[in-house]
């Protein structure tokens, strides 16, 4: 896994990537992740059935699926659309893993279609599953361990967290299950995100192994898989180290042999559902310094907003940030040596550091506050955002009508491929009826505000009045 000094372009390279292609836009390295993926299946490669159910939330872009199948991953859906997407992507039965709360029937049933491992985020889903469509065959829960463990920012307190089932609703919906037929279990968890501490992840799984021995012991059923979940996390800062998953993956084997073979429980499927890991480090935004103010602060002002990137504006998440000096001077821009205001009175840090801002009309559209920068940035400059493969792109609004921006994908030859094209404004207007709502006049809504008062189909007597 790389590091932020391991940037797979040179400056000239991104300057003319930045040059080719309209800014913003997210940049994918598959080579990188290809050779993640093959790094956590080494990892793993002990466990027999070892698979890594990728997270599709993080990237749900039919190209990285492609990728991702091609190593084997199988996927990690919480909603129908990845549902969907999968099955358009040819992954089909227990390599898709559905787990989701709050979860309309639809969708249950659209997992249970597809023979998707049906994940059970609560102990009431088990008898409106049994009534409504039946019991999928193999049938997992998710485990809440509540004041027993901590979680993090990201996640939450596991007992402030919505996800997942105490264990004594866990020990009742296995026992139920049973009852009603079920011959198939799996457990699975996700206590914490973007983990960077081996020793946090190896007690992920003695909890789920010692909660698998406990759920033989009381009840007799021997738990076919474990999902010990995503959570191992990436280095966001260039001081922070690159996850060890290969002693990751050593120190799970020997709980697995301390607990689970120990216990005549073997074998036992053992898969996890990394997203942020295996994309994460491998995805960039790609951006244009458009504008440099200065008032209290000294603010960078890029093309990117919050619209394509949520995580400094909703975590406080940071990410790298890497400025390319870019001299060609361009039309639509200040002149990169314009006059900026002095605020030398005013400022209220002295230090050379910088906010570095988008254009949306909110405050928290920041990706850096009080950021030191590898140069200071001047207008046309290209403003590479760093880590944001995994829940970039994919968390993007349209706030402010702002259009979502372009994917590519650089392939190992080094051409770059588009994997999804930039949102238009027609795009954003598709869903909306301008003519009707220029037709829409007062009079009517009088009218069946009136209508409404009398009772009766208000639709029906405006028409008839008309």
């Amino acid at each position: 896994m790389p590091k932020i000094a391991d940037f797979p372009w040179t400056q000239e390279q991104i300057v003319n990537l930045a040059d080719k292609l309209p800014t913003p836009f997210h940049i994918y390295d598959e080579q990188g992740i290809r050779d993640t993926v093959r790094g956590l299946n080494a990892a793993f490669s002990w466990c027999p059935g070892y698979r890594n159910h990728f997270a599709v939330k993080a990237t749900p872009n039919p190209y990285i699926l492609q990728v991702l199948k091609e190593e084997g991953c199988g996927t990690d859906c919480s909603s129908i659309a990845e549902l969907v997407l999968s099955e358009q992507m040819g992954f089909t039965g227990e390599e898709i893993m559905f787990t989701s709360n709050n979860t309309p029937l639809k969708e249950f049933q659209k997992a249970k279609q597809l023979g998707a491992i049906v994940n059970l985020d609560d102990l009431s889903h088990v008898d409106f599953l049994h009534r409504r469509d039946g019991l999928p065959e193999m049938v997992s829960f998710r485990f809440n361990p509540g004041p027993g463990r901590t979680g993090n920012v990201i996640i939450g307190d596991p007992k402030e967290a919505k996800f997942g089932c105490t264990t004594a609703q866990l020990l009742e919906g296995y026992k139920k299950c049973k009852e009603l037929g079920v011959k198939r279990f799996g457990l699975h968890a996700m206590v914490i995100s973007c983990c960077l501490k081996v020793d946090e992840l190896l007690e992920t799984a003695r909890m789920l192994f010692g909660l698998a021995v406990k759920v033989y012991e009381e009840l007799g059923i021997r738990i076919e898989m474990i999902n010990l979940g995503g959570g191992i996390g990436i280095p966001y800062r260039p001081e922070e180290p690159v996850m060890d998953v290969a002693r990751v993956g050593d120190g799970i084997r020997k709980i697995y042999a301390e607990l689970i073979e120990a216990k005549g429980l073997a074998p036992m499927k053992i898969v996890t559902e990394c997203g942020r890991y295996i994309t994460g480090p491998h995805g960039f935004l790609v951006s244009r310094v458009v504008h440099r103010k200065r008032i209290y602060k000294n603010y960078v002002g890029i093309d990117a907003c919050m619209a394509n990137l949520m995580r400094p504006g909703m975590y406080n998440a940071y990410h790298h940030i890497s400025i390319f000096s870019d001299d060609k001077e361009r039309p639509d821009l200040p002149a990169r040596d314009a006059e900026a205001a002095d605020n030398t009175r005013d400022l209220i840090t002295k230090e050379p550091v910088f906010d570095v801002v988008g254009g949306l009309c909110e405050n928290n559209d920041k990706f850096a506050v009080d950021r030191r920068l590898n140069v200071e940035p001047k207008v046309g400059d290209v403003a590479v955002i760093h880590d944001t493969g995994a829940h970039g792109h994919s968390m993007g609004f349209q706030y402010n009508g702002k259009p979502r921006s372009a994917e590519y994908l650089q392939r190992p030859d080094g051409t770059v491929v588009e994997i999804r094209r930039a949102e238009t404004l027609d795009d954003i207007f598709s869903t909306i009826n301008v003519s009707g709502a220029r037709a829409f006049s007062q009079g009517d809504s009088l009218v069946a505000r009136l209508l409404a008062l009398l009772g009766g189909s208000c639709g029906a007597r405006v028409a008839a009045v008309r």
